[in-house]
């Protein structure tokens, strides 16, 4: 009996030390996986196209397609460990991020999972998983939007995740999913710019009570690093201010500024993925940190469709209508947390 207690307690101090001594490097990934529906049809969601009998014909075989391909673009960003933090949206419940994370190329990392519903009437939210020995949560919360001049518009919350790396290095993580451009760019601007305003506020809160709060916001913005709601609201640009901890610096800013981009439509690249961090983690002394230039689009040929141009742009589900059978219409875009 006493043998046996002790090898649990040394079990136990393994786990805990793991954990403690944290990776060393964490790759932090965010996807916009293009539609992740369930075959099921929720009486209160639109996701009726997203059934066997739907205009989609989106049966399980296709389900179960799609969940093996971005099993495989997930695991392929970084050969030698899988992500330790991915952000995710347009997905539709919290079943579809477990039977994702469940498939045989993602399930050995054993993630957690942070997800809350979205009042969004398609149906799709955003979220964060997280390999537990590379994140230990504390806390999640959603930000509502609601547009005082449009009350029954309903978008996606801005998810908040609260959580350590390493020895006791906190991370603020925001998940975005920002209103769409449908209209035109100049039409609704101004619903971006008002989520912006709401993040910017949640942003400040935090670093009221600590200026050196490490922070990463990430998400499909509908809008460019070098766009209003994104440079202008959110203040987050290139410029790395060494001597103001609460600055933002948007890692894909550069790229975009190389015509470079994560979503292609009609033949022109678009940075609508973002990844912005706290200039605590590219200035602070302590703990992890990135760099400058650390922003990344995954793009290896096998996930593109090879147009008749010769561009390899993302290789997406559907086209309207149209099944193609690929994996998602925007690249994943990533960092590496280094200590």
């Amino acid at each position: 009996m006493l043998k046996k207690t002790l090898l649990l307690f040394a079990a136990a101090l393994i786990c805990i030390s793991s954990f403690a001594k944290g990776k060393k490097d964490i790759t932090v990934v965010f996807y916009n996986v293009e539609n992740l529906f369930d075959t099921i049809n929720h009486p209160d969601k639109w996701d009726e196209d997203f059934t066997p009998h739907g205009k989609l014909k989106w049966d399980t075989k296709r389900y179960q397609d799609k969940l093996s391909k971005l099993s495989y673009v997930l695991s392929s960003i970084n050969k030698s460990d899988l992500p330790g933090i991915i952000g995710l949206c347009e997905i539709e419940n919290k079943t579809v991020i477990e039977d994702l994370f469940k498939q045989q190329k993602l399930k050995k990392a054993k993630y957690g999972i942070a997800h809350s519903e979205s009042p969004d009437k398609r149906g799709i939210d955003c979220a964060l998983v997280y390999q537990k020995n590379a994140f230990k949560y504390l806390k999640h919360e959603t930000i509502n939007i609601e547009f005082p001049w449009e009350k029954k518009y309903k978008t996606r919350d801005i998810l908040y995740v609260q959580g350590l790396v390493g020895r006791k290095d906190t991370l603020n993580i925001f998940v975005n999913h920002w209103p769409s451009r449908r209209g035109g760019q100049e039409k609704s601007e101004p619903n971006r710019i008002f989520v912006a305003q709401q993040l910017k506020k949640a942003v400040d809160k935090i670093q009221v009570k600590n200026a050196d709060a490490k922070i990463i916001i990430m998400g499909d913005f509908n809008d460019e690093p070098s766009d209003k709601a994104v440079k202008e609201i959110l203040k987050a640009d290139n410029n790395s201010n060494v001597d103001n901890p609460k600055a933002l610096y948007n890692l894909m800013y550069n790229l975009q500024a190389n015509n470079e981009g994560s979503y292609n439509y009609r033949g022109d690249w678009n940075m609508l993925d973002n990844l912005i961090i706290s200039n605590s983690l590219l200035n602070g002394t302590k703990g992890y940190k990135t760099h400058h230039d650390a922003g990344r689009i995954y793009r290896d040929e096998w996930i593109c469709y090879k147009n008749k141009n010769g561009i390899f742009t993302p290789s997406r589900t559907y086209g309207g209508p149209k099944y193609y059978g690929g994996f998602s219409d925007h690249f994943p875009v990533y960092f590496k947390l280094k200590l």
